[in-house]
């Protein structure tokens, strides 16, 4: 097991750990002081030397050699400053100037003038060393700070989401024990909506000092490295530990530091939270598995609700296998450049074609093909989803602009942009290669972003979203009415088109109050002047409530499924025959 460290949580530690720095041999430093050592008394002995010597039929002074071992004990100095730090530094200055009081005393008391070059080369050698280090002490200090941006969370100080897979992938290497903790504020949504986001922001930030501190002072005998990953969530990584039961105190002590009572504004707020873990090498060997079966384990604690809040990992929690499968075949799919994508059409209430949504398929080669449904969720956690919006975006623009050629239809392609994608550097220079690439005109795409966009992220997302605008692509809000943006927000936001959830579509006709939703969403909508389709229509009720309504456009099974290319071609040119 490795040692312990007295902070292991402080970022100079997780640096020199997670990034992989490392102190010269320490063999090496003794190498150059017995190099310097050893040149200097040669130039000493050479230097006044009147002998010679015969090398290969030709005579040389033994003084000669003076000025090589002279250049070699320089070296020697120069590369302790540079690979050895402040000790290296002082060690080299030290003898560069013990040396210099026996030139200058030759020369003075001596008249020995032979040593005038050497005093002079040793003071040239002391500046250097001086240069050498201070230029050192520069970097090293510039690089410090750039690898802690690096690893640290801004808002809190503390680790952030790489450091923790770094330590971990560091710690599998290392082949170290240790148990991944998911933790999950409760309800904490609660607090920013009646408290406010800066309250909200505050309490996170007393709640990390409280677990930082605790990890820094070792307070609870394992070895704890606590990391902010987003919002709410923090990941806890033990070491250290001799039992479960160890693992299971530590958890327990950050649960109650949690749980204290914190004072933000004079108010007194109490927070709980929900605590699932995973050990290596008893549940996972793999970095990913052991993330995703904390967080199974954290989610599972959520769903009960119970008294009990921490709890382990076990293969019954979640379906981890599937979840494994899908994200292999969604890796494999975009390696083969294998994701397809199907269209599925839009129509206004008098059954005219109004556009496709471009919807991703995986086919796995097998006769089984997936749907978004169950390989976005995946694609979403390993980081893979801008990847998946990006080949089905290129492919169905390319498809649209050659249908426009060949029929002259200006019906909308819409397609779905997550907002890591759209927040992501270089987006805006995405759509605008693929539109220049295919042919599409500007004002025949639509991207679909969610109403999560408008909270997590608005006002970069409001910029990003006032450009795509300025090209002349449309934007539409999706799965409006079941997130919790505020009507300021969306009042901000340049859309064109409200898409209502399909989850309230179908509880339309049998609940009034889901009615009565919906019917207020397309009123907001176009108080908002923007159009409103919805979504997952299946049946003629269905349809006739939203026309009473006031809807603009309808999109699902009671009108067309989702289509091939080819179906979808031939639909649009049966649109335009007519």
């Amino acid at each position: 097991m490795i040692k312990q460290e007295k902070k292991s949580n402080s970022i100079p530690d997780t640096l020199a750990r997670i990034l992989g720095k490392k102190a010269a041999p320490k063999g090496l430093f003794f190498i150059l002081l017995v190099m310097y050592l050893g040149a200097t008394a040669i130039v000493g002995i050479s230097a006044g030397s009147q002998k010679v010597l015969s090398i290969a039929g030709s005579t040389i002074g033994v003084y000669a050699f003076a000025g090589v071992f002279s250049a070699i004990s320089n070296i020697a100095v120069m590369f302790m400053a540079v690979y050895f730090g402040k000790k290296g530094f002082l060690t080299s200055l030290f003898f560069l100037i013990l040396q210099f009081p026996m030139m200058v005393n030759g020369i003075i008391n001596h008249h020995n003038l032979q040593s005038l070059p050497g005093a002079f080369t040793n003071i040239l050698t002391i500046i250097a060393v001086i240069v050498i280090y201070v230029n050192n002490e520069k970097i090293d200090r510039f690089q410090q700070n750039i690898s802690e941006q690096a690893v640290t969370d801004m808002m809190t100080g503390l680790p952030n989401r790489f450091a923790s897979q770094e330590l971990v992938e560091t710690l599998l290497n290392d082949g170290e024990k240790f148990a991944v903790v998911s933790i999950d504020f409760d309800s904490f949504k609660s607090i920013n909506d009646t408290m406010g986001r800066d309250v909200g922001s505050k309490l996170i930030v007393k709640i990390a000092e409280k677990w930082k501190n605790s990890a820094n002072n070792g307070e609870t005998g394992t070895v704890d490295f606590i990391t902010r990953q987003c919002g709410d969530e923090f990941t806890l990584i033990i070491r250290g530990y001799k039992n479960d039961e160890d693992i299971l105190a530590t958890i327990k002590h950050y649960q109650r530091l949690l749980e204290e009572k914190v004072t933000i504004d004079g108010c007194d707020m109490f927070v709980r939270g929900s605590f699932g873990y995973a050990l290596y090498p008893d549940d996972a060997d793999i970095s990913d598995h052991l993330f995703t079966y904390a967080d199974a384990a954290m989610y599972e604690v959520k769903r009960m609700n119970s008294s009990e809040k921490v709890m382990r990992f076990s293969k019954e929690l979640m379906k981890i296998e599937r979840t494994l499968e899908i994200e292999r075949k969604l890796r494999k799919a975009l390696e083969d450049d294998t994701i397809i994508f199907e269209l599925q059409p839009q129509f206004d209430m008098a059954h005219r074609l109004r556009g496709f949504e471009s919807l991703a398929r995986i086919d796995d080669g097998k006769g089984n093909v997936l749907t978004p449904t169950e390989f976005i969720p995946v694609a979403e956690k390993v980081g893979l989803v801008d990847k998946v919006d990006l080949k089905v975006f290129r492919s169905s623009a390319e498809f649209f602009g050659e249908l426009f050629r060949k029929t002259g239809a200006r019906i909308t392609l819409s397609v779905n942009v997550s907002v890591r994608h759209l927040m992501k550097n270089g987006f805006l220079e995405e759509v605008r290669s693929i539109l220049k690439s295919s042919g599409l005109p500007p004002e025949m795409l639509e991207i679909e972003i969610t109403e999560s966009v408008l909270i997590e992220s608005a006002e970069k997302a409001l910029q990003c979203i006032n450009e795509i605008k300025e090209m002349g692509v449309k934007i539409a809000i999706d799965d409006f009415g079941t997130g919790y943006s505020s009507l300021s927000y969306l009042y901000s936001f340049p859309a064109d088109l409200l898409k209502v959830d399909k989850s309230f579509i179908d509880k339309m006709n049998t609940n009034e109050s889901s009615k009565q939703y919906v019917a207020a969403i397309i009123s907001i909508g176009h108080i908002m002047k923007f159009d409103v389709i919805s979504e997952g229509v299946e049946d003629e009720e269905q349809l006739d409530t939203l026309k009473d309504i006031g809807c603009d456009y309808i999109q699902g099974f009671i009108w067309g499924r989702p289509l091939t290319k080819e179906d979808a071609e031939k639909l649009v040119l049966s649109q335009v025959s007519a």
